[in-house]
Order: structure tokens, then C-alpha cells, then sequence
């Protein structure tokens, strides 16, 4: 955020629930400042509901999405304001799924950029679909999917597939993706550009985690959690990366059979863990707590996860493949047991490119023959799994592959230092 130097003002239009978060990031900023609009009322979505981390249930994506398209009048009152004071915007950065936004760019000649935060290998393959959806639509979930010109390292089905991108998307100005073309290759950056119009760019500004580091040494820094502790021991205790971290984000909703299998297979594998789990209702098996104290620490809050990443006792991470956390894994050169959980999401595109594309992780069975989702993964498959990643030989290969990526985040670090 160095625009300052440059003469550029940024104004942040967020709502009332998601302001402290802004104020919090930004009020170090002389040139940037916030405009607050109201979040509209919708009769199935709890008060203060205002962004997808506080979605009680998936189930309210749908009613979310809409709630955000009442958003449009008050967005533009504030266009109208800014241009109005003499300050009319250079261009306007909104979400993918915020397409409205550019009709309410459009109305006032302002470019529109378009943010995602899934990766351009994803990006392009969901936008080469959307002219060839109606031919999707007689598919089952596991049929083969091909793509002219495209050349994947993996089998393309419909399952994979991700809702939410369309023509609004490619009809906006540009592109920023969070990731870098060292990770996913010129020749996807340069083939998701081909899918806009008006020769739009794609900036890969990412990956952005590297924006606010805590410290150079991630493991050194001051102030331990607990968990910290936890891991600086079992590193004391264990000879090398032994410690499988486990989360599946905060968006995903696990059933308590599903919770209880994870329990289960953690516990048969016998390898040291860490588990975030999000429930609030859950409760282990009888006994369990008292078998795994001495190798397995489960946690009910937020953690951070970047620092357990990055710590030396770290070796694996069981997680649904949401973008965000992928990078983390692969700029820390921790190995991926890749299990997506959202079906509207790129998670599966995600977990795909990791084992297939990159050979850096392996990947849990969650699909039936047909397609559909497992609704519970036994606790036998994840045992196998687990232990395949922290003592097989291809979760020993997936791991020299991860931390030969690691390396990347060196590169990356100096671009952010020039931007």
C-alpha cells in the first residue's frame, strides 16, 4: 500500500459488521479510508451476518448472494458522492461475486477490476466452461471432461467444476488473482487473460500472505501460543517433521459421524497431530481425550495458522484446499492431504493441481463412482491416508516436492518488497 507516494487515495466500501476489520488493517494508512453502507436485512440470515466466515450453514449462500445485490443503490450512492466532491474513482477493485458491480461501473464510466481469490489455474478452466455449461448440464459428476487447447495433468470432470463466475467476470477491466506465475506457469496466466475482453490483464499480485509477515522467522517469533509450545516439545521429542496439522477452514460445517471418523483415524494412525475444530457441539468418543493426550492437541479457537505451518515440527496438513490455506501450505513446504469439502468452491480444482499437477500432496477419497460426494469418509481411509503422507514413500516424495516450492516464497517475498 504505497500509493501514497504516488499520489493515490483509496477508499474501502465495506458494511457495519466487516468496518472494525478494515479500520484494524488500514488506519496506518493516511490515504486510505473507509465508506460504510448498510448490509440489507434478509429474513433467513442472522443479524450481522455480513460476510461468508459467519454463515452458520452453507445452506445460506444462496440468500447471502442475494442480500449483497440490495447492496447496489447504496454502492453507488457513494460513487455518485465521490464524483460529485471532484473525486471521481480511477477504477473500482470488487469480488467475483459482486458481478453487479460492474453495471454500477458502467452507469458511471469507471473501470471495474475484478478480485479473486481462487488461483489462475482454477480461473481459467471455470471460464473456459462457461461457454460450453449447456453441454454440462446432461453430464453425471465423474464423465471426462476435454478441453480443446488446454493441456491438464488430470482427469477434468464435471464434480470439479465451480459455480459463480460469468460474464460479468469477463467483461471487467482486468484481473488481480492472489498467486504468482513461478507457482501455476506463464502459459495459464496468458490463457486466462485470452478469456477477457478488451485485452484485460491478470495481475497475479499473490501470494498476499506475504503482506504483514510476522517476522522473517515465522517459528522465533515472540509471544507463543500455546500451541507453539506444544510443537517446539514434540520437536524436542521427535526427529523431524512428525506433527500432521488438520483444518478444514472456517466455512466448512462437519457432521459429528464425520467428526468422530477424523477422531478415529487420527487416533489408528499414531502420528502426532494438531486439529482445529470449529464445532461447537462436538464431543470426542469416550476415552479418546485420555489416548492422545501425549501425541494429539486439539483446538477450539482461532489459530494462527501461517506459524504452525511454518514450524520445523510441522510435516503435513489434512485441509479442504481453499485457496488461501493451499498457498500457505506451498510457501512453507508443507505437504497437502487434500480433502475438498465445498462442492460450489474450486477446492477439488485446487486439490487436483496440488497432487496431480505439482506432486505435492496426495488426496483423500471424497467421491463416489458417480460423482457424488461421500457424505462420511470412514476412519479407515483416513488412517490409510494419513499415514501414507507422514511415513509412505509417495508421502515422502509429496514432501521433498513441497519443500522444493518453498523456495518460491524468496522470490515472491522480493517482488512484494518492490511493489
Amino acid at each position: 500500500m504505497n500509493g501514497g507516494s504516488r499520489g493515490l487515495k483509496v477508499t474501502v466500501i465495506t458494511t457495519p459488521s466487516n468496518a472494525p476489520f478494515i479500520v484494524s488493517q488500514t488506519s496506518n494508512h493516511p490515504n486510505i479510508s473507509s465508506a460504510i453502507i448498510p448490509f440489507p436485512r434478509v429474513e433467513e440470515l442472522p443479524d450481522g451476518c455480513e460476510n461468508t466466515a459467519d454463515l452458520p450453514s452453507m445452506a445460506l449462500w444462496v440468500p447471502f448472494l442475494e442480500a449483497t445485490k440490495k447492496m447496489k443503490q447504496s454502492f453507488e450512492r457513494v460513487l455518485r458522492d465521490m464524483i460529485d466532491d471532484g473525486r471521481p474513482p480511477i477504477c473500482v477493485i470488487s469480488d467475483f461475486l459482486l458481478g453487479w458491480t460492474l453495471d454500477s461501473c458502467r452507469l458511471f464510466g469507471i473501470p471495474r477490476i475484478v478480485s479473486h481469490g481462487i488461483g489462475v489455474f482454477s480461473m481459467s478452466i471455470s471460464l473456459y466452461l462457461i461457454s460450453f455449461s449447456s453441454c454440462l448440464n446432461g453430464l453425471w459428476g465423474m464423465v471426462p471432461i476435454e478441453l480443446p487447447g488446454m493441456t491438464l495433468p488430470f482427469k477434468l470432470q464435471k464434480a470439479d467444476i465451480p459455480e459463480g463466475i460469468g460474464e460479468a467476470d469477463m467483461n471487467s477491466w482486468g484481473v488481480i488473482v492472489n498467486s504468482f506465475e513461478e507457482l501455476e506457469g506463464r502459459d495459464h496466466v496468458g490463457r486466462l487473460e485470452s478469456f477477457y475482453y478488451n485485452d484485460a490483464k491478470a495481475y497475479c499480485v499473490g501470494p498476499s500472505l506475504l503482506y504483514n509477515q510476522p517476522g522473517q522467522n515465522l517459528e522465533a517469533d515472540h509471544d507463543k501460543s500455546s500451541y507453539i509450545k506444544w510443537l517446539d516439545k514434540q520437536a524436542e521429542m521427535r526427529f523431524g517433521r512428525t506433527v500432521l496439522y488438520v483444518s478444514f477452514g472456517t466455512q466448512t460445517h462437519l457432521s459429528e459421524d464425520q467428526l468422530d471418523e477424523i477422531a478415529n483415524g487420527l487416533e489408528m494412525a499414531n502420528h502426532p497431530f494438531i486439529w482445529v475444530v470449529r464445532s461447537k457441539t462436538w464431543a470426542a468418543p469416550k476415552g479418546w481425550n485420555e489416548r492422545v493426550k501425549q501425541r494429539g492437541l486439539v483446538l477450539r479457537n482461532w489459530v494462527d495458522q501461517r506459524r504452525i505451518l511454518a514450524h520445523s515440527a510441522t510435516g503435513g496438513f489434512l485441509g479442504h484446499c481453499g485457496w488461501n490455506s493451499t498457498l500457505e501450505s506451498l510457501t512453507m513446504g508443507v505437504p497437502l492431504l487434500a480433502w475438498p469439502m465445498i462442492g460450489i468452491s474450486e477446492q477439488a480444482l485446487n486439490a487436483k493441481f496440488v497432487v496431480m499437477g505439482l506432486g505435492a500432496g496426495l488426496m483423500v477419497p471424497w467421491t463416489g463412482v458417480n460423482g457424488e460426494k461421500i457424505m462420511t469418509v470412514g476412519r479407515d481411509v483416513i488412517c490409510d491416508k494419513v499415514k501414507e503422507l507422514m511415513g509412505g514413500e509417495n508421502g515422502r516424495m509429496a514432501g521433498e516436492r513441497a519443500q522444493a516450492l518453498e523456495e518460491w516464497q524468496g522470490i515472491c517475498g522480493k517482488r512484494w518488497v518492490l511493489l
